[in-house]
């Protein structure tokens, strides 16, 4: 086998660290710590499913406080995506 054609990982000097294919810590307790998150949340709007009145700017009506935690968690999240795109583009 000539060089040429040999695995570029095979000529790796043996003082070189091999890298690690896995997650790293960090990633692990962020992932975790966002399933706590997504956990709490859901149990929170779970367990609040009562009507609640809502005043919109134009009126007010009745709604399950479920829906109106959830419709405020995904508002929240879309406007954050945004923000982060907006931010991203400027730099």
């Amino acid at each position: 086998m000539s060089a040429a054609t040999e695995d570029p990982e095979s000529a790796r000097p043996a003082t070189e660290p091999a890298k690690r294919a896995g997650p790293r810590k960090r990633d692990q307790a962020r992932t975790a710590a966002l399933v706590i998150l997504a956990v709490i949340i859901t149990l929170f709007a779970v367990l609040n499913t009562g009507k609640v009145k809502v005043n919109w700017i134009v009126g007010s009506g009745h709604a399950p406080l479920i829906i109106v935690i959830v419709v405020s968690l995904l508002v929240g999240i879309i406007l954050t995506y945004y923000a982060d795109r907006r931010s991203a583009k400027r730099r």
